[in-house]
């Protein structure tokens, strides 16, 4: 069949709201699907985890492969599944069997695995699971994906499709059920119903605030203004988070179905996705997916014969993390500097050139047409009490299976870390997590049974944030962890209010003392630390109730959650001078073991500070007060003489 036959037949049988089909039908579904294929199919994972790791190259051998050969097969692009250490990921596919994943397939191991599944074996040492299917015969011991601890305690609905559907293809998104709840709103809903279900589900912003998505969408379609906008967040400014990036990369017709529904039950006719400039490979499907949207009437002009009208447009962010908050971002796109504005007004009063403006954040909107399809009620059992349906997480840090995950809120942290990212590397010890990105809190190994939901979080003074989760073992330092983020934090400053400005400067210039060792010279004394470090606590206080946004609220929370948790490691720095993780190299000391130390001179040679001396053939020892703790003189050392005290 055509596109243009293919076309008729989604628009008349699917969006035209059939839910059964005739044999014809039926069979045409299952070949968009690509559940039966007549050749075979070679997935690979292009998102942005993927090309980092080769993909591009890796689908370039395919290619050379097939028209060496004379293969007749289709090579697909998909978006991440999540598993982000295995990439490049590719998944073959051959008529009549199963589709089968394999791990790490650079571009050198391109041509003994596809020599081989053409053959009918399996590389044991590469497969990592085969998709279940009825309609498919599976491959004889190869687990299947929903058996894969990684995938079997998640609760996929954000990432369903990620990393399996062609994210190209409106076509299979459509014929997996895609865009029906968007028909189904316009068609058979008034906007006010469409906000009732949003509310009742129990929907809340996930971008970190956890705001009753219901209750903004019917303040925005409250407004009598002719004239409103709608804001999909992508921006994405976390450190540590990719949660975004990856869903829009992997099903970018989820987002724009989110979109379209939010418009309208909110009354709004044009539409803004604000994305990160350097998401190049998100930006090229969003602009994909809106131009099919076009070609299939579900953008433009009298949608499906309503009255409902909906341009969708994407606006590149300049990339600085304070656009992340919704009126930074508002002003940017006014064409003034990122800087918060006052609020009250909130945006969804008074936003984009001061007209009603609802802005969402990617992950909220993905949710938005699977509560339609299947109901509040369906939503609002997932989860706890309070914190309904799943959330999306970027594990990344020291597991051994970092990538994207979603789970039900309620979820403990352990099993976030020991069962879905199968544990520590290594088996080391669990010192803390992470949550939160920059403004977030750490919270350490006693509190892994914490339960993901905002309550449970704000009890142990953390937050959500939009999803980020970095694991550290013992060989990580909290404080160089806190110094790394409020320096960052201190660049990131709009600078428009003084409590911000101001404080994150000087708490970067406290941690920067505390770090290194005291010298005698202005500004860097032993009292004029003690002095800092008296201000913290104050410093925080001011800037948390002082703060114009929420970046100068939230900006303290780092130093906080690890004087919490954490002070005795903080102590250590402070008063002993050490670092029990050998991180902080200014407060390293080396020494040399005379009775291994062979006096090579090696050491001495490479060091930069002249800090080793010594009489060649006779041991050497290092000068305390020259040392900066580099470790060069530790790595040359051939009798491993030298040592960590």
């Amino acid at each position: 069949m055509d596109t243009g036959s293919y076309k008729t037949f989604l628009c008349e049988v699917i969006l035209g709201g059939k839910t059964k089909f005739d044999a014809r039908e039926e069979e045409l579904l299952t070949v968009i699907r690509k559940e039966r294929i007549s050749r075979p199919i070679i997935f690979i994972g292009m998102g942005t985890c993927g090309l980092v790791a080769g993909a591009d190259h890796t689908f370039s051998m395919i290619q050379k492969y097939l028209a060496g050969r004379d293969i007749d097969a289709d090579i697909v692009s998909t978006g991440c599944i999540g598993f982000c250490n295995s990439e490049p990921i590719v998944d073959i596919q051959l008529p009549g069997k199963t589709r089968i994943a394999f791990k790490k397939i650079t571009e050198d191991k391109v041509n003994s695995l596809l020599d081989d599944i053409f053959h009918g074996i399996i590389s044991e040492e590469q497969v990592l699971w085969q998709f279940r299917s009825d309609l498919l015969k599976p491959w004889d011991k190869i687990p299947f994906s929903d058996e894969i601890p990684f995938f079997r305690y998640q609760h996929r609905v954000v990432l369903g499709n990620t990393g399996i559907i062609d994210p190209f293809s409106i076509e299979e998104y459509i014929a997996k059920g895609g865009f029906r709840a968007y028909i189904k709103s316009i068609t058979s809903y008034s906007p006010d119903q469409v906000c009732d279900i949003i509310d009742q589900s129990g929907l809340r912003g996930r971008a970190g605030g956890g705001f009753s998505s219901g209750k903004k969408w019917k303040s925005a379609l409250a407004s009598k203004e002719e004239i409103k906008y709608l804001i999909c967040n992508a921006e994405e400014s976390d450190q540590g988070a990719f949660m975004d990036r990856a869903i829009i990369e992997g099903d970018p017709f989820r987002i724009m179905e989110g979109i379209a529904i939010a418009s309208y039950a909110t009354g709004v006719s044009k539409a803004i996705i604000y994305i990160r400039s350097e998401y190049h490979t998100a930006i090229e499907r969003l602009i994909g997916a809106i131009k099919n949207m076009k070609d299939y009437g579900l953008s433009g002009e009298k949608i499906w014969g309503t009255n409902f009208n909906l341009q969708i447009e994407i606006r590149q962010s300049p990339g600085t993390f304070i656009c992340g908050e919704e009126t930074a971002l508002i002003n940017t796109l006014e064409g003034k500097r990122g800087m918060p504005r006052h609020k009250p007004p909130y945006p969804v009063h008074s936003g984009l050139f001061n007209k009603p403006t609802l802005v969402n954040n990617v992950e909220t909107l993905a949710n938005v047409a699977s509560i339609i399809e299947y109901g509040p009620k369906w939503f609002y059992s997932i989860g706890t009490v309070t914190s309904k349906g799943t959330k999306v997480f970027s594990i990344s840090g020291n597991v051994n299976h970092i990538g994207l995950v979603e789970v039900k809120m309620g979820t403990t942290l352990k099993d976030i870390i020991y069962t879905i990212a199968g544990g520590m590397k290594e088996d080391k010890k669990i010192k803390a997590v992470h949550i939160g990105g920059p403004l977030g809190s750490s919270l350490p190994a006693d509190c892994l049974d914490t339960k993901i939901c905002y309550e449970s979080l704000k009890e142990k003074d953390a937050e959500m944030g939009s999803g980020g989760l970095i694991v550290l073992n013992e060989n990580n330092c909290m404080i160089d962890l806190v110094h790394y983020f409020m320096n960052f934090m201190q660049k990131q400053s709009c600078g428009k209010c003084i409590p911000c400005r101001e404080g994150t400067r000087r708490m970067s210039e406290i941690f920067d003392h505390i770090i290194h060792k005291p010298v005698d010279h202005v500004n860097h004394t032993a009292l004029d630390r003690f002095r800092g470090v008296i201000q913290l606590e104050a410093l925080s206080e001011v800037m948390k109730d002082t703060s114009l946004c929420g970046f100068g609220v939230s900006a303290p929370n780092p130093f906080l959650s690890i004087l919490k948790y954490f002070r005795k490691e903080f102590e250590e720095h402070l008063f002993d001078r050490k670092c029990r993780a050998g991180v902080c190299k200014e407060l390293r000391l080396f020494m040399i073991n005379i009775d291994q130390c062979t006096g090579c001179s090696i050491c001495a040679k490479k060091c930069p500070e002249n800090a080793i001396i010594g009489t060649p053939k006779s041991p050497y020892f290092i000068v305390e007060e020259k040392c900066t703790g580099c470790g060069i003189c530790s790595e040359v050392c051939a009798f491993g003489a030298v040592y960590l005290k």
